[in-house]
């Protein structure tokens, strides 16, 4: 006999986290949580505006990034409702692509990774080499190049990634090779714009803080 609700089964918990939409950060009480999604409470931030300004982001693009530090969870959601209620302004949300790293997610890294793939290039010696991401943070971007590309950690490159109008200098961190490709780490050391649009923080040290 089938049952009245396919709902997944959902734990009622007290937890905070982050959200990253409408380019801000914005702090979370996590309500109920499934396998599937969470329902949550955002404490909106007066800086941005009023509510219309979230209904607005989200009209742009449901599509946001999640950070539950108490439970290792970080990557991206999709906003299924929201609507403004007597406690604030309550959202239910989907899991889209997420991680669960104990050990390395955002502790021995300093910052969020979001899952990204878009073309660019490097310049190291003259030489231009075309590459695209595997992830993006606000401290540098993992690339993959075809074939065997010998760099070395600790060499500069000057990079372009026109899919968040990025461009500057960076530091080849690691290198890594597999048969058709390489495999690099680049941490940025100067950028021509200070501010990277779409891409969340979700620092440890900033969490901790507050």
């Amino acid at each position: 006999m089938p049952t009245t609700e396919n709902r997944a089964y959902r734990k009622s918990l007290a937890s905070h986290g982050l959200l990253y939409m409408g380019f801000e950060e914005h702090e979370i009480w996590v309500v109920n949580l499934s396998v599937s999604g969470l329902l949550a409470v955002l404490k909106v931030n007066p800086q941005i505006g009023d509510i219309k300004d979230i209904f607005q982001a989200l009209q742009l693009s449901p599509i946001v990034d999640l950070y539950l530090p108490e439970m290792r969870l970080a990557g991206e959601a999709e906003v299924a409702r929201a609507e403004a209620t007597e406690d604030g302004f309550e959202i239910a949300i989907e899991f889209r692509n997420l991680s669960y790293d104990t050990d390395n997610l955002l502790y021995s890294r300093r910052a969020y990774r979001k899952n990204m793939t878009a073309p660019g290039h490097i310049v190291l010696n003259g030489t231009d080499y075309a590459f695209n991401t595997e992830n993006v943070s606000v401290d540098g971007l993992m690339i993959r190049m075809l074939g065997r590309i010998e760099m070395l950690s600790g060499e500069e490159v000057d990079f372009d990634y026109p899919h968040l109008d990025l461009a500057g200098k960076a530091k080849v961190v690691w290198v890594e090779h597999d048969d058709i490709s390489t495999l690099m780490g680049l941490q940025y050391l100067k950028l021509e714009r200070e501010f990277i649009k779409g891409i969340p923080n979700f620092s440890r040290p900033a969490l901790e803080t507050n």
